[in-house]
């Protein structure tokens, strides 16, 4: 390899050229490392390789010491002299130049490094370049020169032609591989507890949590399905069907098995009598997640099975309790109504219904059966059942044509009087049972409106009213049973009295009379039944009222029963000592008084209402409902004497003449108290009523009229009276209650005639 003369055509060529390194061995190649980078020293190491061609035996020792020569002459003159640019630099010795060329070429003694370039540089003509001025790039030093000369030069002038070093060639840094036991032991440590973990969690879900599990996966399998009970009958006393038990159906959907939805909704609206837009609502889900939904309920069979004819994908069909009432509003402020409560379970909600709905409503029976996700039952699957069990029957003491007969009355009156509302009491004064129990308004239990809220719930149980004038048959009670009057005892009764600061006054304003205390009742005098509750006292007043049941509740248990308002005697006033003799400032149901005349009625032996007559159960067997012992509140003679002077209130010198029936001997009194106003306070309207038994020599039968607030006439001998007479005439009719051959003895009444 010669060097080429100055300004020879290979100039160009001559300068420095980059070339790619042969591929390092696996001990390294050719490399070099910058370390005096402070001083801008670069030291090159050659170290063999067995991939690179080696040069001649005698080029390896020059090139060697060329490559010696190299760090001195850096460290030369920095200014640099003329002999290096222009003398021995520019063209050297020949050995010199030789000696650059075996540096050029040498290959050993290059230690391996971590940092190391990827490039090689060939100095081809070398001299050349030098000769001219221009700086040629050495890696690892400064340019070279040939021989001593060169060295000198180096040391002498520097930069050799002031020329600009090129730009240091990238670097790729080469890193020694670490050991593999710390990648092996970090992997085997990972490996152990990713182990552990999943022992652990295995030993949960097959151990501890096996059967949690499993019930879990059984249950997305299994379905129960609920067979309701038949609820037991209810019956009156003849045994006609006042509520039943009837088969239903209900439709329903799974709105994520629902494909078309307005095709669905368009097929179901004429089947169940339903619009599209209301159906569609129910099956569309924005959720996704809505697997039931009802879309119609209490259904017949027959529609149940058009629907099932249908074959709509995600449409289902399943039985559920139903409840039927034949008579419709007959007898059903007594028996209730139904209503669905938790968990969508049909219970009573009212009346009898609701009294004893764990009677009724029986076992529920349970069928659990192997169904896919859609809920569709699997053929071949498992199953077992657990029949339902009926529930008891009621048989009710109302009487179906008595109780039909009340109710027509009742509401007839209140159509006819204005009134805003009334009740009627049927008993038998013998037993305690009750023959009918009506309301007005009605309502019709198998199809309940917003409107009915008002009349739902039974007013002579629930009610509370100041009774007036009908109270005061314990008035005139307590002073006979006490020996301090005589039906004949005479009084005057003036046309007013004070007490307690208030006027008292009778219904008809009159002079000073002379009546006896049968003509007192007869008449319904308040004067002059102040004047007898003045001889009982206090205590003795209020022992009476409590002993003929007001006050508490008469043992009945109907849902929702009242028991009125009786202060006691100590806490009253002195206008209010003497208004409640007469029925005002005290109050109780319609239900309380119609037993307070029973108990006059039968003896003076006070017995407890009773409205079911007894409970059938689902094997046939039959338990009475027992008859409680009866309590004498006040002696048979006393209540032979009352009976005799409530009979001639029923006559023409009586407050009512309307309560009269032919052929019968009628005991009874009117009521017309004051009303009290909730609202704003004080007395506003009237309360108007008439209590009565037949036949009053053997009383078979007591009929109580209420009517509350009537607006056409108020007077009880004028309103409640001729429905008293309508009812109790037909009830007699109907029991067969003979007429009596006896006639009631004459009493006096006023003593002025």
């Amino acid at each position: 390899m010669s060097s080429t003369p100055p300004g020879s055509s290979r100039r160009g060529r001559d300068r420095l050229r980059l070339v790619t390194p042969p591929p390092a061995s696996v001990r390294g190649g050719r490399r070099r490392r910058d370390d005096d980078a402070d001083h801008g020293q670069v030291n090159d190491w050659d170290y063999d390789d067995p991939g690179r061609p080696r040069g001649r035996p005698g080029q390896r020792a020059d090139r060697a010491r060329g490559a010696q020569e190299h760090p001195r002459a850096r460290r030369g003159d920095p200014g640099g002299s003329d002999t290096t640019r222009n003398g021995t630099a520019r063209g050297g010795t020949a050995q010199g130049r030789g000696r650059a060329r075996t540096a050029r070429g040498y290959e050993g003694r290059y230690q391996d490094r971590d940092d190391l370039d990827d490039y090689d540089y060939d100095y081809d003509d070398v001299d050349g370049a030098v000769a001219q001025g221009r700086r040629v790039y050495r890696p690892g030093g400064a340019s070279r020169g040939s021989g001593a000369g060169r060295g000198r030069a180096a040391r002498g002038g520097g930069r050799a032609g002031g020329g600009r070093r090129p730009p240091r060639p990238p670097v790729r840094r080469n890193y020694r591989l670490g050991s593999p036991r710390r990648r092996l032991r970090v992997t085997i440590v990972f490996m152990c507890v990713l182990l552990g973990v999943l022992a652990l969690r295995l030993t949960q879900l097959q151990g501890f949590s096996a059967s949690t599990y499993a019930a879990q996966a059984e249950a997305e399998r299994l379905r129960t399905i609920v067979l309701p009970a038949v609820r037991g009958a209810i019956t009156d006393r003849s045994g006609h069907t006042l509520a039943q038990h009837v088969e239903l159906r209900a439709v329903y959907a799974n709105p994520t098995n629902v494909k078309d939805i307005g095709a669905t909704a368009r097929k179901l609206a004429p089947v169940l009598d339903d619009s599209i837009a209301e159906l569609t609502r129910r099956l569309t889900d924005p959720t996704r997640h809505i697997k039931f939904v009802y879309l119609a309920r209490r259904l017949t069979p027959d529609i149940a099975k058009k629907v099932s004819a249908l074959q709509l994908r995600g449409i289902g069909i399943t039985e559920e309790r139903g409840r039927t009432y034949p008579a419709g509003p007959l007898a059903a402020n007594v028996v209730g109504f139904m209503r669905y409560g938790d968990g969508d379970v049909l219970e009573g909600g009212g009346g009898l219904e609701l009294k004893y709905d764990k009677v009724l409503r029986g076992t529920d029976g349970k069928r659990r059966l192997e169904a896919n996700p859609e809920g569709i039952e699997i053929p071949s699957g498992q199953s077992r059942q657990l029949d339902p069990v009926p529930g008891s029957a009621l048989r009710l003491t109302l009487d179906r044509d008595i109780q039909w007969n009340a109710q027509q009355a009742i509401a007839d009156a209140v159509r006819s009087s204005e009134a805003d509302g009334g009740t009627v009491v049927v008993m038998d004064p013998r037993t305690g049972d009750i023959l009918a129990m009506a309301d007005a308004p009605q309502f019709d239990p198998n199809n309940i409106t917003p409107r009915d809220q008002s009349a739902l719930g039974n007013r002579s149980t629930r009610d509370a009213y100041e009774p007036g004038s009908v109270n005061k048959v314990i008035t005139m009670a307590a002073a006979l049973d006490r020996g301090l009057i005589t039906s004949e005892t005479p009084l005057t009764i003036p046309p007013s009295i004070v007490r307690g600061g208030v006027r008292i006054e009778d219904s008809e304003k009159h002079g000073v009379e002379h009546l006896t205390t049968a003509g007192v009742l007869a008449r319904s005098s308040n004067i002059g039944t102040v004047e007898v509750s003045e001889r009982v006292g206090r205590p003795a007043m209020e022992q009476a009222l409590r002993a003929f049941g007001l006050g508490a509740k008469t043992g009945l248990h109907f849902p929702g029963e009242g028991t009125g308002l009786l202060p006691t005697a100590k806490d009253w006033s002195g206008s209010q000592a003497a208004t409640i003799s007469y029925g005002q400032g005290m109050s109780a149901t319609a239900l309380q008084m119609a037993s307070v005349y029973a108990t006059v009625a039968n003896g003076g032996v006070r017995v407890t209402p009773r409205l079911v007559d007894a409970v059938t159960g689902p094997d046939g067997t039959v338990q009475v409902t027992p008859h409680l012992p009866g309590q004498r509140v006040i002696s048979a003679q006393t209540a032979s004497t009352l009976s005799r002077m409530l009979e001639a209130v029923a006559t023409n010198e009586g407050t009512a003449p309307l309560a009269e029936i032919p052929g019968y001997r009628v005991a009874g009194k009117t009521g017309t108290a004051s009303r009290p106003d909730p609202v704003h306070g004080g007395y506003q309207g009237y309360v108007s009523s008439f209590i009565g038994f037949a036949p009053a020599d053997d009383p078979k039968v007591v009929v109580e009229v209420v009517l509350d607030d009537p607006k056409k006439g108020y007077f009880g001998g004028q309103v409640a009276a001729p429905v008293f007479q309508g009812v109790m005439s037909f009830a007699l009719t109907t029991l067969g209650v003979p007429q009596p051959t006896t006639k009631p003895s004459p009493l006096l009444l006023d003593l002025d005639k």
